[in-house]
């Protein structure tokens, strides 16, 4: 995308947002289900470390 206008030479404007923006609505809710399937998976790790040790002795 040129930073000008061919047609009428005012300044261009990206439609689309960045990536990591402070503007995306929904980016709160991404992150906070990333946190919860990271601890769930954390949990399940531990459970599954007990289930071991349980078994062995």
């Amino acid at each position: 995308m040129e930073s000008k206008c061919p047609i009428c030479s005012e300044k261009t404007v990206d439609p689309t947002p960045p990536r990591f923006s402070p503007q995306d609505k929904y980016g709160s809710y991404r992150r906070e289900m990333k946190r919860q399937i990271k601890m769930k998976e954390g949990l399940d790790k531990d459970e599954d470390d007990r289930n071991k040790s349980v078994e062995e002795a």
